[in-house]
């Protein structure tokens, strides 16, 4: 596994700053949060963007994935539209070199995004970039996505992502989770919440995230992807600076990498 924090929970923060973070706390990748808030958007330039990596790079870090706003399934949004967004996004991700850009369902019609998701789909594989389809909203479920991408039938350019709170929060266990998502599965959100009802963020084993059986799946299924801590500061302004929260994801990572079962 491999240590990432997103800029979600560095609300003001500029790049400089959010690489700082992201070193100090001993990760090795940063999730780009798509906004023009945090100055990394679709709208760079070439040369604006060849200066994100630069420096990104120049730090050590990589960039594990863009964080992006596209509703795959979303039925409001004409075809075009979508696709049109998501390839300016994942155009982006190559030029970044991240490994792809993250999309919400935004819809419960598997049939509207399976059908997105093949129009991008051989321009991504062309890029070396893949769609990673978040367990959130209405597939917030390990099953909903699956089966998204089952109709989709583009692993090479559409896998899942599993935000470990999501599916749990809907009523799915972290091992039916697993058990729909491991064909698809190529990256991994972590936090921790207060409940189930309550979504408020608190520090990594403070709240109710089923965090350490999620762990535990994970290593026994070998998975070594990038695990990225989503601090939702941006969302939650009173909670405290993710800095205060990445030694704990640190620490899982660390109890749930596949090498620590040796």
């Amino acid at each position: 596994m491999r240590l990432a924090v997103s800029t979600l929970g560095m609300p003001g923060q500029d790049l400089t700053s959010s690489i700082s973070i992201a070193a100090a706390g001993k990760c090795e990748g940063l999730e780009l949060r798509l906004h023009p808030d945090t100055g990394v958007h679709a709208g760079l330039a070439a040369e604006e963007r060849k200066a994100v990596l630069r420096q990104i790079t120049d730090a050590g870090l990589t960039v594990a994935a863009l964080a992006g706003y596209v509703g795959i399934c979303d039925s409001g949004v004409a075809d075009t539209d979508a696709v049109k967004a998501l390839l300016a996004d994942l155009r982006l991700a190559a030029d970044l070199e991240a490994q792809g850009v993250r999309v919400f369902p935004r819809g419960d019609d598997p049939a509207v995004g399976a059908r997105r998701l093949r129009a991008v789909a051989d321009e991504a594989a062309a890029l070396g970039v893949r769609v990673f389809v978040e367990t959130h909203d209405k597939m917030a479920t390990g099953a909903a996505v699956a089966r998204l991408l089952d109709l989709t039938g583009r692993p090479d350019a559409a896998v899942a992502l599993w935000d470990l709170l999501h599916p749990w929060r809907h009523g799915e266990s972290p091992a039916q989770s697993l058990a729909a998502l491991a064909p698809h599965l190529a990256y991994v959100q972590v936090k921790d919440a207060v409940s189930a009802t309550d979504t408020t963020p608190v520090p990594m084993g403070s709240g109710s995230v089923p965090l350490e059986e999620a762990g535990e799946l994970l290593r026994a299924h070998g998975y070594d992807g990038w695990v990225s801590l989503e601090w939702e500061r941006t969302w939650y302004p009173q909670v405290a600076p993710v800095e205060e929260i990445l030694p704990g994801a640190a620490a899982w990572v660390r109890r749930h990498a596949p090498a620590a079962a040796s």
